[in-house]
């Protein structure tokens, strides 16, 4: 569950920022014990073309990452990397399931860490940072570990989704690939395909009901899969014209018809009884087993980490496959083919940390050909960096079809970033967890949406983002 875009509103992190400030004396005491207390920078080291970013000679690097769907493991040996490269460095791997709650007094302190993986439900919403965060683009410019120009080893759009006003702050480093997941043996031996249309879906949930299965199912923490996957199939029925309005938080966006479209072919399902009872009150990794080990339901939305995140609870021989979403008709502005899919996991170097350059070289250690094949190699997602995964995908049939399923889509491939922007997950869970468990009907979720939206856009204290 890597993506879950939670964070916390300019407000919310300001209001937090001045209770621990009003803490802060007390803290301020025991931190004077141990040394402590903030901001002091390391001094750099020269410049040269191993070590481009100055790192001083010695130095530590602290290290913050989200531990999620991906694990810690792969910056562990990113970290590795840097030792090796920058002899007597140290490299400090610290692993936090909630960004915003475990930094927010380090940033109101002035004491940063070095690198963090902004990521996961309590992200630190980048609004609220990012004039506190150092300009990645020497990183982009720089050589990898092996000796190529690290611009010219990604995929092409990485610099885009990390740069707002003009300064490439955040280096999304995980390529990816948002998909409906089906087991390609149960779909073999029942002669099932996965659907293009919301009408092939209610067909399948038919036919999924005679075996005794569901076609959809939900836990608690991700009822919000299902309006990604919502939105994806609109944008692919309706075109930029439907993103745009979402994205810029616009009057009446989600009463869009092509919003509206695939919302009534979801309810149809809910209706028919396609979807599993009782997710509203199921951790979310306990509904995901019941769809990848005892396969109570046949299809679930999710991002690539899936395969990773439920490695020890998939059923032999399960053959973890990946489809895009359905479009609402045959005629869409997109083709079926055309994916959701952007890179993820945000890095940043916040420019008040104590060695900023050893920030900047963890990442180039990240953008290595080594760090990149490792880390598809052991969690069977891709990184930014092209040309690292190979035919067989490491034996994944997950990763295989990703790799396809980009293939597919060309540059039919789209995003978007207002719910992570504006920190609305938490408030649209209420809403989908409700609406999921028929609970709701399709009118009363857009209006809740659509008050969600307009909250936002009229909220002077909060900074908008406009997207062309």
């Amino acid at each position: 569950m890597d993506k879950q875009p939670a964070t916390l509103q300019r407000r919310d992190f300001l209001r937090g920022a001045l209770a621990t400030a009003i803490l802060l004396p007390l803290g301020g005491t025991l931190a004077s014990c141990v040394g402590g207390g903030g901001g002091a920078t390391t001094t750099g080291g020269p410049v040269t073309a191993d070590n481009p970013f100055g790192m001083a000679a010695n130095s530590t690097v602290d290290a913050v990452i989200f531990k999620g769907g991906y694990g810690i493991e792969y910056t562990e040996f990113a970290g590795k990397l840097v030792e090796k490269q920058q002899k007597g460095s140290t490299v400090k791997v610290t692993a936090a399931t909630n960004i915003a709650q475990t930094l927010q007094p380090r940033f109101v302190a002035g004491n940063p860490p070095d690198v963090i993986d902004n990521s996961g439900a309590g992200l630190i919403g980048i609004n609220t940072i990012r004039e506190q965060l150092a300009d990645l683009t020497d990183v982009i410019e720089a050589k990898n570990y092996e000796g190529k120009v690290i611009k010219d080893t990604l995929y092409p759009g990485v610099v885009e989704p990390g740069t707002f006003d003009g300064k490439f702050v955040q280096l999304n480093y995980v390529l990816t690939v948002y998909a409906v997941w089906y087991s390609a043996a149960l779909f073999e031996a029942n002669g099932w395909t996965p659907p293009k249309t919301w009408a092939e879906a209610l067909d399948l949930g038919a036919k999924a009901k005679e075996q005794g299965k569901y076609l959809f199912g939900w836990g608690t923490e991700a009822a919000t899969y299902y309006l990604t996957m919502a939105i994806a199939s609109a944008i692919k029925e309706g075109g930029d014209e439907v993103r745009l309005a979402l994205e810029n938080l616009e009057a009446d966006c989600w009463s869009k018809p092509a919003v509206q479209d695939v919302l009534k072919g979801l309810k149809a399902i809910i209706d028919a009884g396609y979807v599993k009872p009782g997710g509203a009150g199921t951790q979310f990794t306990a509904a995901q087993a019941q769809w990848s080990n005892s396969e109570d339901f046949i299809l679930y939305p999710s991002g690539g980490w899936i395969e990773n995140e439920m490695k020890t609870q998939t059923k032999d021989g399960f053959k973890m496959t990946g489809a895009p979403e359905p479009t609402v008709s045959a005629d869409s502005a997109l083709p079926y083919s055309a994916l959701h899919s952007t890179a993820g996991e945000g890095f940043i170097v916040p420019s008040q940390g104590k060695n900023v350059g050893g920030g900047k070289e963890f990442l180039r250690s990240m953008l290595s050909n080594d760090a990149a094949v490792n880390f598809a190699k052991t969690t069977f997602s891709s990184t930014i960096v092209k040309d690292t995964i190979p035919e067989d995908g490491f034996g994944s049939t997950a990763l295989v079809s990703q790799v396809k399923m980009l293939n597919d889509a060309g540059t039919d491939v789209f995003s978007w970033s207002f719910i992570d922007l504006y920190g609305l997950n938490t408030d649209l869970l209420v809403l989908w967890n409700t609406f999921l468990q028929g609970g709701s009907d399709v009118a009363t979720l857009t209006k809740g949406m659509q008050d969600i939206s307009d909250k936002v856009r009229n909220d002077d204290s909060v900074d908008k983002v406009t997207v062309k």
